[in-house]
């Protein structure tokens, strides 16, 4: 049986224009434990970019706050590859000149050094690299995607409108 088989009329439930999240945190645990994280990652970087959602930087920082210290270091990695010297710019004008040092230059983020940096500061870089890079979107929601229970911090409603995105992606596919 394959994974489309296993939540097919699970998602059905989300396919419509409103879906409403009464049972969508049981939903998406089902959901989220079934499908590949591929499929599952378009679905949240549909999600961010959906008008039924929060801004994206607003949700990546609000995950990124709930996230551990090496999810936190894989995610600002990520945007730091696409930030650069933005990013150092960002750290001084919130006054953590100091961490700024502490970056490497091209390479991973330590655990240690993205625990120090709060998520307003994502929320700043995620917007700025969004314009600079609009697949950045795609790319942090792949890797919260291997992380659903990030997801879940961002409430039912939200949850909804990701199963609804994964819905409509499995119908057209």
């Amino acid at each position: 049986m394959s994974w489309m088989d296993t939540v097919s009329d699970l998602l059905k439930q989300y396919g419509g224009q409103n879906p409403q999240p009464t049972t969508a945190d049981r939903d998406f645990d089902h959901v989220a434990n079934s499908v590949p994280s591929s499929e599952l990652g378009g679905a949240v970087g549909d999600m961010f970019r959906s008008s039924r959602t929060p801004p994206f930087p607003q949700l990546a920082a609000q995950m990124f706050g709930s996230a551990n210290g090496t999810q936190k270091a894989s995610v600002l990695t990520e945007l730091m590859s696409v930030a650069g010297p933005a990013l150092l710019s960002i750290l001084g004008s919130a006054g953590l000149g100091a961490l700024a040092s502490k970056l490497p230059t091209g390479g991973p983020i330590a655990p240690e050094t993205a625990e120090q940096v709060p998520p307003q500061v994502v929320e700043q870089v995620a917007k700025h690299v969004e314009e600079q890079d609009p697949s950045i979107v795609d790319r942090l929601g792949a890797i919260y995607a291997e992380h659903p229970t990030l997801i879940k911090t961002l409430g039912s409603a939200v949850l909804a409108v990701t199963l609804a995105k994964l819905a409509n992606r499995t119908a057209n596919s």
